[in-house]
């Protein structure tokens, strides 16, 4: 990697790296101003040991393939960015919104970034207390230890008036609720561990569906975006419900493309690889009509689990009086066709909290804001999680370099 040009202060550059099932991808960016320009992107595909569940299982097959993928994006670039961004995903990976009411001691006084800071903190800490209480028990390991990797404002609210940002008003009762993402440590070691071995500052880890959502948000403060996010990958499903520009929760669980490969293979008992082709060429006309059948009916087999997933992950969301009636999908296991037709043309929505039955759409990369690709290659849905990993990054980026005090720090937090 050396013979590439090192990215400098003067034109900062940041690596993303979604590290998925299926396949690894790397994509650099180059800095401009509040925009990020993609100028290389590299992909590389995964051996099947290498995850499980989303997360990383051998380090050392995921560091080679890593390296792989960021070396064509290097060449492709021109230059060799140290700074990285990396997803984590995965069932274990718990994204909360919690909510504190705050009575002000001195409701006369200004609230400041202190004491906004502070009442954070204490959101912060119910919360991980939660994620670390359901993580041990679904892991049956009561000493698990969890670690936040996210956090985003969902809602201000002052005195029962909602407020954008907090900084400056008065006022006796303050409701707030925080979006938090926590992962357990050993997938964070994980991931820590291949940026050591990549050479790489790590610069941040990111919850996939947090990720998918800053993709589409951008920084508008006051935006009314409103939409269920579904990052359809191989080990897992990541899914964000956004509601007037806040991340109202993510929710994860461990059926996704890689479940219709292994169904297919265990009905037709035929290898992993071989499955996968057929999964991914189903309307070969060369298949023959028996074998078709089989498929068929193991991917109608797999899409049952799969949308009862959906449903009992969009269950949980019990806080929220309505759904938004617009489900945007990414990831790679969203390429299956047969997978887009049940959401759009089943009756699994009924009984769900929406209000009428929702419309289907892959994301584009045109819908990511902020982020422009120079290179041509990044062209679809499956590139929308790294375009995502970019915007995590370079908010993180900004946010540690800003020298001017608590107050723009915690300015910046409430614009994402």
């Amino acid at each position: 990697m050396g013979i590439f040009k090192k990215s400098t202060d003067e034109t900062p550059h940041i690596v993303a790296l979604d590290i998925g099932t299926e396949y690894t991808k790397a994509l650099i960016a180059r800095v401009r101003g509040d925009e990020l320009e993609v100028i290389g992107m590299g992909r590389a595909r995964q051996e099947v040991g290498n995850m499980f569940g989303g997360a990383i299982a051998d380090i050392t097959g995921v560091v080679k393939n890593c390296e792989t993928a960021l070396v064509q994006a290097e060449e492709q670039a021109g230059v060799q960015a140290k700074k990285v961004i990396i997803g984590i995903a995965g069932e274990f990976v718990k994204g909360l919104t919690s909510t504190i009411r705050y009575k002000r001691p001195q409701p006369d006084r200004e609230l400041g970034a202190a004491e906004m800071e502070l009442i954070i903190e204490k959101v912060q800490e119910r919360a991980a207390i939660k994620a670390q209480k359901q993580i041990a028990f679904e892991t049956g390991n009561a000493d698990v230890e969890v670690k936040l990797v996210n956090s985003a404002i969902v809602s201000i609210h002052i005195d029962g008036y909602k407020v954008s940002n907090p900084i400056g008003f008065q006022g006796k009762d303050v409701a707030i609720q925080i979006y938090t993402a926590f992962a357990p440590m050993v997938h964070i070691g994980a991931l820590e561990r291949t940026a050591v071995e990549l050479d790489l500052e790590l610069v941040a880890v990111a919850a996939e569906p947090f990720a998918v959502a800053r993709a589409v948000l951008g920084n508008d403060a006051n935006s009314t975006f409103t939409a269920v996010l579904c990052d359809v990958g191989g080990g897992s499903t990541d899914i964000a419900v956004i509601n007037d520009g806040g991340v109202e929760g993510t929710r994860m669980f461990g059926v996704a493309g890689r479940s219709f490969t292994k169904t297919i293979a265990n009905d037709l008992d035929i290898g992993y690889e071989s499955a996968e082709k057929l999964k991914l060429n189903l309307d070969d006309p060369k298949i023959k009509p028996a074998v078709k059948k089989t498929i068929d009916e193991a991917v109608d087999k797999t899409l049952s689990v799969w949308i009862s997933g959906v449903q009992l992950a969009l269950g949980e969301f019990d806080a929220i009086d309505h759904l938004p009636n617009r489900i945007l999908l990414c990831g790679g296991g969203a390429s299956l066709l047969a997978l887009v037709d049940a959401l759009k043309t089943g009756d699994w929505y009924k009984e769900l909290p929406f209000t009428r039955k929702p419309t289907v759409q892959h994301i584009k990369p045109s819908d990511v804001v902020g982020v422009t690709d120079t290179t041509g290659d990044v062209t679809d849905h499956t590139m929308i999680t790294a375009l995502g990993l970019l915007r995590v990054g370079y908010d993180t980026m900004i946010g540690s370099e800003d020298d001017n005090g608590l107050r723009d720090r915690l300015n910046r937090i409430l614009r994402i």
